[in-house]
């Protein structure tokens, strides 16, 4: 008996030590572009070698096989081109599900909907029971007026020949707007007795307080994410599901929730129930942060792939829906406004804006502010910059988003303040040609000045602001470097990145943004082994074709998440 135990413990030992094993077995990636994103200038690697979803070694291909031991896995990049995983220096990850589930109303190239006709033909083949049950709304997402022939906004006219018996929301390409039918303000409760708010406007009819069915800023934005948000568990889970995997197919291995409002409830439930399969860090808009600061999420260490980074601060519009604040005016106004109309603040009063920032400063949290008119960024620094001289600023990294219109002596005075810019070269193809008309040829040339902003020394990142638009990296890679309109018009040529500092910006210098250098961003010995393998390097192709590259796989951690 005591022989068939010993036999019996000495089989099991053999089993567990090889579980041990095939779990500790690591993984050699070779024959490939291996760019680490180590250094000032590109450096390669003929192989990286991963373990229990780390980077144990990277250097040639023989030490390699030395590094990787007995039984290792041997992955062939075929000539494909390895990369750190992307980290977005600005996106709204719990809106990725609305964009791939919703009626997809983007113009060309990224869908078709370039005219009214098309618009309404689109929500009308969306318009079915079985996704008006998600939300209980006929939605969609992306319209571009700028882009439109019509070269207006829809109206709730325009909607209710979609419908007048269910209520319908469109939102448009920025964000920043919504347009509903009648039934849709009838379910908001907006009527000609209804005031707009500080910081958004409803608009009307021509010679009536009628509204029109355009919501404008925060006459939208609650609305927005009451509307399109999931009705049940089973629609929250669909619509997460079908956002990440929309993410990963782009390369993400850390998104970012860049403002985090009543969506705050969905990410913590998805998180509870471990769905992710990447990093999210969410930003919580200073009127949420109440609510949410003091939870176990609030850390610099993730729970479940999920945390929150800090708090968000939104200071204007819209440069393309003509509401970002700015010092001079529009060329154009929009419909209903005078000539000297320059956007307007989301927060009027500075004594106001300022105690939300002392906020932040006293709790130590992460400050992100989105400033797109230069009379927003102008009341950032005035407001900011005596708290980081009474609060300290050793090691803040606090960030300015999109910063399109931002000037050379702000950047200055950011730099100064040891600001972060977070900018937005995706303008120059979507937007590029329709700056032109509002703002004119010369300031239009220094709409989000990425290379002037390095010059300067100040930390850069750039990014998608997906769903504005779609949360294709490769694409912000194209646009940071070429900088082409639409009509392949180069819209400022001294901004322009080199492709190696384009990737830097979705790579390790976003990493560095979210305080997480020393574990993501690069291929170094001891960082996770957050990886992409793309169909082609972009360091190497034609600048156009960089725009075509696609992602092949995305690897979190060392276990892969998507295979195209």
């Amino acid at each position: 008996m005591k022989n068939i135990l010993l036999l019996i413990l000495g089989i099991s030992i053999i089993y567990s030590c090889n579980d041990s094993q095939k779990l500790d077995k690591a993984t050699v990636y070779y024959n490939g572009d291996i760019l680490t994103m180590v250094g000032e200038s590109p450096n390669y690697v003929e192989a990286l070698v991963e373990k229990e979803g780390k980077i144990v070694f990277t250097g040639s291909s023989s030490e390699a096989m030395k590094i990787a031991g007995m039984g290792h896995n041997m992955i062939d990049l075929k000539g494909n081109t390895l990369v750190p995983g992307f980290i977005d220096g600005h996106c709204h990850f719990a809106n990725f599900g609305g964009q791939a589930i919703g009626a997809q109303l983007l113009a060309s190239p990224d869908a078709n909907v370039d005219d009214l006709e098309m618009l309404i033909s689109v929500l009308k083949k969306w318009n079915t029971p079985e996704n008006r049950a998600l939300t209980g709304w006929i939605f969609g997402t992306g319209f571009d007026d700028s882009v439109l022939k019509e070269k207006r906004f829809p109206t709730k006219h325009d909607l209710d020949q979609v419908s007048t018996e269910f209520p319908i929301m469109i939102v448009h390409i920025s964000g920043h707007f919504a347009v509903v039918n009648s039934k849709g303000l009838e379910k908001l409760g907006i009527n000609s007795n209804t005031k707009d708010p500080e910081g958004g406007l409803i608009r009307r009819e021509k010679n009536s307080n009628e509204p029109n069915g355009v919501l404008e800023e925060l006459a939208a934005i609650p609305f927005m994410l009451e509307a399109i948000a999931p009705k049940s568990e089973e629609a929250l889970i669909k619509f997460f599901d079908a956002g990440q995997d929309m993410a990963l197919s782009y390369g993400y291995t850390t998104a970012q929730e860049g403002r985090a409002m009543q969506n705050q409830e969905m990410l913590v439930a998805m998180a509870e129930m471990d769905k992710y399969k990447i990093d999210v860090i969410s930003y919580i808009d200073y009127m949420f942060v109440d609510k949410h600061m003091n939870s176990k999420w609030n850390s610099k260490n993730y729970i479940n792939n999920f945390r929150i980074g800090g708090m968000k601060v939104t200071l204007d519009g819209s440069p393309q829906g003509r509401t970002a604040w700015r010092t001079e005016p529009y060329l154009i106004p929009p419909e209903g406004m005078p000539h000297d109309y320059s956007g307007y603040p989301a927060i009027p009063n500075d004594s106001v804006l300022s105690s939300i920032f002392e906020k932040g400063f006293i709790n130590n949290w992460q400050i992100l502010t989105h400033t797109n008119g230069d009379a927003a960024v102008d009341q950032l620094i005035r407001t900011m910059k005596p708290l980081k001289e009474k609060y300290g600023n050793n090691e803040r990294r606090d960030v300015i988003i999109h910063g399109q219109y931002i000037r050379e002596d702000q950047l200055d005075r950011a730099k100064e303040m040891k600001m972060i810019t977070s900018l937005f070269p995706l303008h120059t193809f979507y937007w590029g040609d329709w700056h032109k008309e509002l703002i004119g040829d010369s300031l239009v040339q220094k709409i989000s000045p990425v290379q002037t902003a390095i010059s300067k020394g100040l930390d850069v990142t750039i990014h998608t602001d997906a769903p504005v638009a779609l949360p294709n990296l490769m694409r912000v890679v194209w646009t940071a470097v070429a900088r082409k309109s639409r009509s392949d018009k180069i819209i400022g040529p001294d901004e322009r990145l080199t492709p190696y500092q384009a990737l830097k910006a979705i790579t390790i210098w976003s990493a560095y943004q979210h305080y997480e250098e020393d574990k993501k961003g690069s291929l170094e010995n001891g960082k996770l082994a957050d990886l992409v393998i793309l169909d082609n390097n972009p360091l190497k192709v034609n600048v156009d074709d960089i725009k075509e590259i696609k992602v092949l796989k995305t690897i979190k951690e060392g276990k892969v998440v998507f295979e195209k």
